[in-house]
């Protein structure tokens, strides 16, 4: 199999750039940045599959190429074409509401931002705490929602499930519904 260097460069660089432009906080160069990811993976699903050869027809002879890697890169560009339209709605209702398009820290980011280590400390402490006293609702057999039945529980199991038993038809009946009774061409017992 020949892998082109360049391909494998131009993959290199794309991903690289892709991942630099997805960490700014404008939607607009997050969206070119996975626009520049969604395209180095079509090139890796391209470079993955290797030495083009015949369609994979039934009875071609001779080498053929592989299917899947052409069905991935199918997938992978609905993929981006799907999310890129997800992110240019996002920007355009950002726009509208805000006039621009940065995402802005939050009071939740400028505190976490400002926390000390021993704030950090004690938060930690707060965790390890919860984690040890943590109950679930089901703690006994009893309140279970699902019940595991062994082999020695099946022997007193009595099934009282309702059984459908056919209406039989009333004798003074006439024969005027092509063969069926008149309780089975409406679903209701005959009169």
């Amino acid at each position: 199999m020949d892998v082109s260097l360049v391909l494998i460069i131009v993959m290199a660089v794309l991903f690289g750039c892709g991942v630099y432009a997805m960490l700014e906080r404008s939607l607009t160069r997050v969206l070119i940045g996975f626009l520049l990811l969604g395209n180095a993976v079509n090139l890796l699903l391209l470079i993955v599959m290797g030495r083009p050869g015949r369609a994979p027809f039934y009875g071609t002879e001779g080498e053929v190429s592989d299917p899947l890697p052409q069905a991935l890169t199918l997938t992978a560009i609905v993929i981006t074409f799907a999310v890129s339209a997800f992110l240019l709605a996002l920007i355009y209702r950002s726009w509208q509401l805000g006039q621009a398009d940065t995402v802005e820290d939050d009071e939740a980011d400028i505190a976490l931002r400002e926390r000390t280590e021993i704030e950090e400390d004690l938060m930690d402490d707060e965790v390890d705490l919860e984690d040890d006293d943590a109950t679930t609702d089901f703690v006994g057999v009893a309140t279970a929602p699902i019940r595991v039945l062994h082999a020695k529980d099946l022997a007193g199991l009595v099934d009282d499930a309702p059984v459908d038993r056919p209406v039989p038809a009333a004798p003074d009946q006439t024969d005027t519904d092509g063969g069926r009774s008149t309780g089975e061409s409406t679903g209701e017992e005959p009169r």
